[in-house]
């Protein structure tokens, strides 16, 4: 484990998914590798069959995954269920430092969906010019489309712009400022869709791709 502490954690996950164990391709993504690591890290013991509910992928997909996590040393498994590892633990504690909190949100000005998503990504806005391209990371995963967002001043307005984006919207003002606790410099990717899932992983993949280019 210790070369993969000296790398970035998006890196460690992209890295996961691409490695060729067989000629089958994977049903699943860095996403559900997040949104697995982020169950994971709030419960002692999780099931397989508890995995393959709330990623929406089939049982031996979740093998793959599980077998992906134990051969990087982030989980293990005993006859109560999966587990992180100390290393596992450490691992998700750095991850979460880059992307903190993420919450789901009704239709607002910047989203106007019935479901909508939305991720922060502490402090990153080096090369973030349109939020283009965070978008068509979403849509990668189904979504509609997304909405990049800068939290500065105290304001949520777009990339390299001074207005205030929710200034007319305080319910949705509200739901983001509780929902993820933005501090000054950090970006907000709010993504739709038509269903909520699809929703979650598309705006969890928006930020992983994210911080992947850069």
């Amino acid at each position: 484990m210790r070369r993969q502490q000296m790398r970035r954690p998006v890196d460690v996950l992209y890295e996961m998914v691409s490695r060729r164990d067989s000629s089958r391709m994977l049903t699943f993504g860095t996403p559900h590798l997040f949104k697995a690591i982020h169950m994971m890290s709030y419960q002692t013991y999780i099931s397989r069959q508890a995995l393959c509910n709330s990623l929406r992928i089939g049982e031996g997909a979740v093998r793959t995954l599980v077998l992906r996590l134990r051969q990087s040393g982030l989980a293990s498994t005993i006859r109560a269920g999966m587990f992180l590892t100390d290393d596992g633990r450490r691992f998700a504690e750095e991850m979460f430092r880059t992307i903190p909190s993420q919450c789901s949100m009704g239709p607002c000005s910047m989203a106007n969906q019935r479901h909508n998503h939305a991720i922060l990504v502490r402090g990153y806005t080096s090369g973030i010019s349109s939020g283009i391209d965070q978008r068509d990371y979403a849509i990668m995963c189904g979504a509609k489309g997304a909405t990049t967002l800068v939290f500065k001043g105290g304001r949520f307005v777009f990339p390299n712009a001074v207005v205030d984006c929710l200034g007319d919207d305080p319910e949705a003002r509200t739901t983001l400022l509780d929902g993820l606790r933005p501090t000054e410099g950090d970006l907000v990717i709010i993504v739709s869709a038509d269903d909520p899932f699809v929703a979650e992983i598309s705006a969890i993949n928006s930020a992983l791709r994210t911080l992947s280019s850069d």
